[in-house]
């Protein structure tokens, strides 16, 4: 299958994007389509994770720009190993704690399955086969959670439901005993009585966001509602409000509208931040979402919030500060 990329070089507030930059990329079907045995999990580093029938869980660079089509790469990870009274079928996300999987022998990989089973394993490790580190979480605040790579802190972080609670684990000795922040939430708005009705009705997911450009961390709380079932029962959701916190050393979780330079990616694979200025055609105090059913961007700073379509840009969403019942 040829799978043509794009980049939208302009986004303008209410306005189609005038240009994009194509590029051709020859991938698997079975990447793009999840009805036949490969099941596309996301991403990480470049590195798509998938995970088939058979239980093995897959490294591939298939959807990398910079990939060869001719020799795309393959890493098979070693059979799962399932936990007692724990689920490896469900897996909530995957990350990496670098780019180099194939021959970077300490980078780690961390799945975390739906429900308590965190694992680890070290795919380029020579001193022997490679092999799972099971953890069982305790906390159950952490079962529905995702867990990202922190390069600043050199831990593997999982923010527990709500966010007031991050738990970090050693890559390199990941054990039951995982540390903890605590974080308080402060600055935050006012919300009238129907504004925190409709935020109440909505699923809540909580995303912590590194800057490397800034080595600043952020909490990211995305709320989604049904709006309608679709065939085959299969809920649809879009996005009515995100609220960006900024977290400092001490644990203050800074409600904030303003992240400078950066523009922040948000989806079902691992978040990042890049410096807008760095990269032409992105824009400063951007959340770019692209999640299953929808994609779109938060303009944070005039608190507006637009989905994309191939046709068209309009606005449906209003961040918390400004929430309209829909």
């Amino acid at each position: 299958m040829s799978l043509l990329l794009r980049r939208f070089s302009s986004l303008g507030l209410g306005k189609p994007p005038v240009s994009c930059t194509e590029l051709e990329k020859k991938v698997p079907l079975e990447l793009m389509n999840d009805k036949g045995t490969k099941i596309t999990i996301g991403a990480s580093h470049g590195w798509i994770a998938t995970l088939k029938e058979d239980g093995i869980l897959r490294l591939q660079d298939d959807l990398n720009p910079v990939a060869t089509d001719t020799y795309p790469k393959r890493i098979p990870l070693p059979p799962l190993v399932t936990l007692p009274h724990c689920q490896t079928k469900i897996i909530t996300n995957v990350s990496m704690s670098s780019s180099s999987p194939e021959n970077d022998e300490d980078c780690v990989v961390a799945v975390k399955f739906l429900g308590p089973q965190l694992s680890f394993c070290k795919p380029a490790a020579s001193q022997s086969k490679p092999g799972w580190t099971n953890i069982k979480i305790e906390n159950p605040c952490f079962y529905s959670s995702r867990v990202m790579f922190s390069k600043k802190d050199n831990m593997f972080r999982i923010p527990g439901s709500g966010g007031h609670l991050i738990g970090s684990w050693d890559p390199y000795r990941p054990n039951n005993n995982p540390t903890f922040q605590r974080l308080r939430f402060t600055n935050m708005p006012k919300l009238t009585k129907a504004k925190q009705n409709l935020m109440d009705m909505c699923c809540r997911s909580e995303h912590l966001v590194e800057s490397l450009p800034t080595g600043e961390t952020f909490l990211v709380k995305w709320y989604k509602k049904t709006t309608k079932i679709a065939k085959g029962g299969i809920a649809r959701l879009r996005t009515k409000a995100l609220m960006v916190f900024k977290i400092d050393d001490e644990g203050n979780a800074v409600y904030t509208h303003d992240i400078g330079d950066l523009n922040m990616f948000l989806s079902m694979s691992e978040p990042f931040c890049v410096s807008a200025t760095s990269f032409p055609g992105l824009y400063a105090n951007y959340v770019e979402i692209i999640d299953f059913d929808e994609s779109g961007y938060v303009i944070l700073k005039s608190s507006a919030i637009k989905s994309r379509s191939s046709s068209y840009l309009a606005p449906y969403h209003i961040p918390p500060q400004n929430i309209v019942e829909s």
